[in-house]
């Protein structure tokens, strides 16, 4: 995962509106969580077949539009954290591999 694009590009994209005052890791932190309520939301209720169906129904760009804004979120927190996600992703990966190996899972 290279998230370097990305956290250029939403840096840019606060600064052009004077929003980097805002973007404190609590704040950061607050609106990632309202945005993963919001994608929970769209399955709340639902039954297990309609949630595996759920991008072929008329929610489909509903649930793009709220994962592209968790992604968003989670990076612009990274960076202004100053956690290189990419890493951060690969040694945990590393770590849930050896806590859950393949044959014993």
């Amino acid at each position: 995962m290279d998230t370097a694009g990305l956290e250029a590009e939403l840096h840019a994209f606060a600064a052009a509106r004077d929003w980097h005052r805002f973007h404190t890791p609590k704040n950061l932190a607050m609106a990632l969580s309202v945005e993963v309520a919001e994608l929970v939301e769209i399955f709340q209720w639902q039954t297990e077949a309609q949630a595996n169906a759920i991008m072929q129904s008329d929610e489909a760009r509903h649930v793009e539009q709220e994962l592209a804004d968790i992604a968003m979120y989670l990076v612009r927190l990274s960076t202004v954290l100053g956690v290189d996600l990419n890493r951060a992703v690969t040694d945990k990966l590393v770590m849930n591999a050896q806590k859950y190996p393949a044959p014993e899972a």
